[in-house]
């Protein structure tokens, strides 16, 4: 493409303008979150351009426009600019250069730098301890490693810990728990002596998070608080209604996302996750620079959704605080509902739908992945009822119908 971007003024408004062309807004990342946020921005009214390596993109096959390149691809990027007035990711693992060059021609959220924060545990972890120092929540001690001189002067205390790469983990991966220095040092070696940290490992009850939005101008709204189930470093189960965890803890945990945000100088949804210990502090874990699998329940159960608000706050729209209006339980479905184990061998199935979507408050949410795998997200399924005892209720029925573990 030979046009040169345009200055995007905002906020860039939605359905047909006055020279009769539609607003645009582009999101770096094709998977399921790049197709729910492409879901809502055409609801509102807008066109949408995804950029994605994956021929097979979620995203891509809802999108008007689709780029399939490199996320460092120069004419790609040029591209995107050409056909967006604004530009988001889905995920946090986007490079921030590339968001960088972006913003150089549009506005473009959240910032590189706060991705680029996100992206590295090390730095993740000293923005949450200033934080704490102004009133916050502490994460857990930890100690960076990065030499063996950082290895040898481990404290003690820390043992037993969990030791995470500081870049590029998610859903679990890049961890690994140690009870001893030696553990620790084979540990370290297995992960390529790359830079790390080492969480001092802590007696939880629980875990939740939060998800806000902060738009240019400053404002937050929060959504409730999600409290959150993982098996195998994946969620698993995310139960949203009144007392799901105590009022006290809720609200000091909405605070602490919201300075979070705000100290970053965020723009965009912000997911940060917390663990309950078992003596009733907090403890904040990690951030997620976008909408987080916590947050779909949002779509069925509030009047302003996740996607929504990653919308209004790209395109400098009004922020209005979420309503909740039925009490929610989220199931992540994984790859492994597609198969039965026969004689030691997966044999494809087809999930239970019907039966599924028999039971009250049902919402089935399939990603357009064509081909199912263990541990890959394939879909979620909400419950949505008038009180907790019911949603809990029906939604334990459909982990029975499912052969998923009660919760």
């Amino acid at each position: 493409m030979s046009q040169t971007p345009t200055q995007t003024t905002l906020p860039l408004l939605p359905g047909p303008l006055s020279d009769g062309s539609m607003a645009t807004l582009g999101v770096l990342g094709g998977g399921q979150l790049g197709r729910m946020f492409v879901h809502a921005a055409q609801a509102l009214g807008y066109e949408t351009v995804v950029l994605d390596p994956d021929a097979g993109s979620p995203a891509g096959h809802v999108s008007q426009h689709f780029i399939h390149a490199d996320y460092r691809d120069a004419q790609a990027l040029r591209d995107l600019a050409t056909l967006a007035g604004a530009v988001t990711t889905e995920f946090e693992n986007v490079p921030a250069e590339s968001l960088a060059a972006l913003a150089a021609d549009r506005p473009v959220s959240p910032m590189a730098d706060c991705v680029a924060i996100a992206q590295d545990r090390i730095r993740e972890k000293a923005h949450f301890t200033r934080c704490a120092a102004a009133g916050g929540v502490a994460p857990a001690p930890y100690a960076v490693i990065e030499s063996e001189a950082d290895l040898a002067d481990v404290p003690d205390a820390l043992l037993p810990g969990v030791l995470k790469t500081a870049r590029l983990g998610y859903d679990g991966k890049g961890q690994a728990r140690v009870a001893t220095r030696d553990e620790l040092a084979a540990a370290w070696q297995q992960m390529g002596r790359v830079a790390c940290v080492l969480e001092q490992l802590l007696p939880l009850a629980a875990e939740c998070s939060v998800i806000v939005a902060r738009g240019r101008d400053g404002q937050v709204v929060s959504l409730p608080v999600q409290r959150n189930l993982h098996r195998d470093g994946i969620l698993a189960v995310t139960e949203v209604f009144e007392d799901n965890v105590p009022p006290a803890l809720a609200q000091q945990a909405r605070a602490a996302t919201e300075q979070i945000a705000t100290e970053l100088g965020y723009v965009g949804v912000l997911c940060v996750e917390y663990f309950v210990l078992q003596d009733g502090r907090l403890v904040v874990n990690e951030m997620a620079p976008r909408p987080h699998n916590s947050g779909h329940y949002t779509v069925d159960a509030c009047d302003v959704s996740q996607f929504e608000l990653q919308v209004r706050t790209l395109a400098g729209l009004p922020l209005t605080a979420p309503r909740q209006h039925s009490a929610a339980v989220m199931l992540n479905l994984l790859g492994d509902l597609w198969f039965d184990v026969v004689d030691g061998e997966d044999v494809p199935r087809t999930p239970p739908w019907p039966a599924l979507l028999a039971l009250p408050g049902a919402h089935l949410h399939l990603y357009g992945k064509a081909e199912a795998r263990r541990g890959r997200k394939m879909g979620h399924l909400t419950f949505t009822a008038a009180d907790a005892a019911s949603v809990r209720a029906t939604a334990q029925q459909a982990c029975a119908l499912l052969g998923l573990e009660a919760f």
